[in-house]
């Protein structure tokens, strides 16, 4: 083996390993990526909770004064206006609820969404570089196929072949 085979067949080497490292890395730096997207998904979820909590706990306030000011101005709780607001109020409340509940849903639904997508680019920068490899792999052999004259090349004299030519059969 010549020292320029030897030369190109180290450099293929070297190539096709930092050809798969890097498409190991890119896999782990979106699978990391996608990791981080569920954990946002899931404080958004979280989230949700504490401001229904928080939502509740105003509306329990605000319909403590609207009670304190209905009694304040003789209305009776319980029947006609009074009750009409106080259902008015509650049905607000739970719809407020189930509107903060189901942005929550979809923020984190499309948090886990990217998260997938992250996964997916994290799979494909590896089939990158697994075809980068094969890449490698054929031009190196290329290369040295052409170094060292090809697949069943037969050795020639400087004239050609001389098998069929009966002046110099006996000199080859």
């Amino acid at each position: 083996m010549t020292p320029a085979a030897a030369f190109t067949g180290l450099m293929g080497v070297a190539q096709y390993q930092a050809q798969g490292k890097i498409g190991k890395y890119n896999q782990a730096v979106n699978n990391r990526n996608a990791q981080v997207l569920e954990g946002q998904a899931t404080q958004i979820e979280q989230k949700a909770d504490f401001d229904i909590a928080q939502f509740q706990k105003d509306f329990k306030k605000m319909e403590g004064e609207t009670t304190v000011a209905l009694a304040k101005s003789g209305v009776e709780l319980g029947t006609g206006t009074a009750y009409n607001i106080e259902l008015s109020n509650a049905y607000e409340a739970k719809l407020q609820e189930n509107l903060i509940r189901y942005n929550s849903e979809v923020a984190a639904a499309n948090k886990m969404e990217e998260a997938n997508f992250a996964r997916i680019r994290g799979t494909m920068a590896r089939n990158d570089a697994k075809m980068a490899q094969i890449g490698t792999v054929a031009q190196t052999g290329t290369s040295l196929m052409s170094m060292s004259g090809g697949f069943g090349s037969k050795s020639q004299g400087q004239f050609g072949s001389t098998a069929n030519n009966s002046t110099f059969s006996n000199y080859s």
